[in-house]
């Protein structure tokens, strides 16, 4: 049976991208029009004092190309002056060509007159010819380390994306604009690396159609870069988003950069977006992401230019002040750059996991009379499925159904209404080769065909399922005790756990069923099987009667301490928990392999209090304590200790 996938490399580039998405504090996007070569001077030095390694800069597409057959040669001077001062200052940088969108407003040439970004045949062939003449440019500069196609497209182009509605958008014609628009930095002589700078914010990552698709975009492309500016009503969830994101990204076979992440001083105090830096940075290095690009690196104090004077808290997202006064977040991306530096650490490679949440081709297909609205539930309990193994010592990667379904020990198919025949099928020959295969129903939360997209219940799972059509079974109160019959892992006979209940009346329902005695593993407050096991060729499939996952996602602040004991359960009864463990229920840890052979830990606490733990690795036991929200890598051995 094959026990381990995800071996992929971390490493995304030659270089080691750890910096900040750049604007002067000298007029911000409008840069360029006031540039104040001393002013940049000064911010790159900074940067570089700080361990930092690149930017991410940006051609602001008004102003370098004003007249559809036009360059603009004297922003091109100051930008060729922009590279030179990297050189100087020690520092690369990744040039953004479509920069038609930017901190709340799009900002089209004023020859665009309304054509249509993707389809309008001239408007594609402008943005492709503008692309060809900033690469034969800059091409060959030194300071240039990769090139991105656009600033967050779907934005500027259509297709929604985190802060705008999804619209239609002709994907085929989005596909057609991607393949051009890369085709012409390669046939301009841009040998660099390339991404298209969308945001990673489609269906196979947020269920939300946008007309870009991982599956080609990857293909095209040399890294993924999502963009991560999320809210949620959960510290934990808050945390752990960006590296779920990540995971999401990482079987479409290219490495992944979190190419902007960041907070605004006006949503969060200073020493807040600090443990927010820090939480993003190692949860994201233990996903297996290889180079870090914070927004942004400096305030502004320009609150009556656009697009501050109606989008106020953008003004703040900056590493330093307004003044270049660093900020405490700034402290601890340096902290984490030099660390990365240290080890090598983007020459690892994640130790691959034994267990997988498994994402079903609802989230990233495209089924007829399918409702998109189910799509945020399937996200978000696999979210929670995501957090709950990190906490339960499982780090879980992502086991695509569209991609295939390998037989890793343990399988997680947390709360999905909809499965395809294939990939329900797929699940079963999984447990059949050894498996133990978890699933916890889900009717969904719309009223559309109300009910477990699940083909065959009743043999799948060994049961006689007591449905009623379009009907539920309503689930009362604010929690669900589930009482265990027999030994589960290392739950023993006996042992009771409490899960929240959260959500809507239409998703706080359970599917009642009948089973044979000696297959009920649990039984809820009312004798109801709760969690029941079919034992298959040299594997098994379980099936919780309860959408708990759901259920905990639903729920703000949520304790979530009797579904990490489920999921640790699942972890000691399949033999998927892994070989760096801590003795904590709020943190976790992964193992990373650097190609010598040395190991390290990354380390993460959820707890807002000092945590004293033991942490477990192949090399024996060892006392650690982390500060609230603390972070930290811990060398496991050297080359010389292979």
């Amino acid at each position: 049976m094959a026990t381990t996938i995800f071996d992929r490399p971390m490493r995304a580039m030659d270089d080691t991208w750890i910096g900040v998405n750049f604007w002067s504090r000298a007029g911000g996007p409008h840069m360029w029009r006031r540039f104040d070569e001393a002013v940049v001077a000064q911010e790159l030095a900074l940067l570089a004092e700080h361990s930092l390694t690149v930017t991410r800069s940006f051609f602001f597409w008004p102003d370098f190309h004003p007249e559809p057959y036009r360059i603009d040669e004297e922003k091109c001077a100051l930008f060729g002056r922009f590279l030179d001062l990297h050189i100087e200052a020690g520092l690369r940088t990744i040039p953004t060509f479509i920069v038609g969108h930017m901190s709340g407003q799009n900002w089209d040439p004023a020859w665009r007159g309304g054509r249509d970004l993707y389809s309008d045949v001239w408007m594609v062939g402008r943005q492709a010819w503008f692309i060809g003449e900033m690469v034969r440019r800059f091409a060959d500069h030194p300071a240039v380390s990769a090139w991105l196609v656009s600033n967050e497209m779907p934005l500027y182009g259509g297709g929604g994306g985190l802060m705008a509605p999804a619209e239609q958008t002709d994907k085929e014609a989005v596909r057609a604009w991607g393949e051009l628009m890369v085709a012409a930095v390669r046939a301009a002589g841009g040998t660099q690396p390339v991404s298209l700078g969308d945001g990673a914010w489609g269906s196979e990552v947020m269920g939300q159609d946008n007309g870009f698709r991982l599956s080609w975009t990857a293909p095209l492309t040399d890294w993924i870069g999502p963009h991560s500016y999320h809210m949620s009503d959960d510290p934990v969830r808050q945390h752990l988003i960006p590296a779920f994101n990540a995971e999401l990204c990482a079987p479409f076979g290219r490495p992944v950069v979190l190419e902007e992440f960041g907070v605004t001083s006006e949503f969060a105090s200073h020493e807040n977006a600090a443990d927010y830096y820090r939480q993003v940075l190692h949860s994201t290095l233990a996903a297996g992401v290889t180079g870090w690009l914070g927004w942004n690196n400096t305030d502004f104090a320009i609150p009556d230019a656009e697009p501050y004077s109606h989008h106020p808290y953008e003004m703040n997202f900056g590493l330093t002040t307004a003044d270049g006064t660093p900020k405490p977040a700034l402290g601890e991306l340096a902290s984490f750059a030099a660390t990365v530096r240290e080890h090598d650490l983007v020459a690892a490679r994640r130790v691959a996991s034994r267990s997988g949440l498994f994402v079903s081709a609802f989230l990233d297909g495209e089924y007829p009379f399918w409702n998109p609205q189910e799509a945020p539930g399937i996200r978000d309990s696999l979210l929670e499925g995501y957090i709950a193994g990190r906490l339960a010592d499982l780090q879980p990667g992502i086991v695509r159904e569209t991609l295939g379904v390998p037989a890793l020990p343990l399988l997680l198919v947390p709360a999905t209404k909809a499965i395809t025949a294939p990939g329900a099928r797929a699940l079963q020959e999984a447990a059949h080769r050894g498996s133990t295969v978890w699933v916890s129903f889900c009717s969904g939360e719309s009223l559309n065909q109300r009910g477990w997209w699940w083909p065959d219940v009743n043999s799948s799972f060994g049961i006689r399922h007591q449905a009623r059509y379009g009907l539920t079974q309503p689930v009362d109160g604010d929690t669900v005790t589930l009482h265990f019959e027999r030994d589960f892992g290392d739950l023993a006979a006996g042992e009771e756990i409490v899960l929240p209940v959260g959500g809507s009346d239409v998703a706080r329902v359970m599917l009642p069923v009948d089973a044979d005695e000696h297959s009920v593993v649990a039984r809820d407050g009312r004798g109801r099987p709760a969690i029941v096991e079919r034992v298959t060729g040299e594997g098994r499939m379980l099936l919780c009667t309860y959408p708990v996952e759901l259920y905990a996602a639903r729920v703000p602040f949520v304790d979530r301490s009797g579904l990490v004991r489920l999921y640790r359960a699942l972890g000691e009864l399949s033999g998927a928990r892994e070989v760096v463990t801590t003795s904590s229920d709020d943190v976790f840890a992964d193992l990373l392999r650097h190609p010598d052979g040395a190991e390290f830990a990354v380390v993460v606490s959820q707890s807002d209090q000092r945590r004293d733990f033991q942490l477990t690795t192949p090399r024996g036991t060892r006392d650690l304590s982390l500060p609230p929200l603390g972070a930290t890598v811990v060398p496991l051995s050297t080359p010389s200790q292979r």
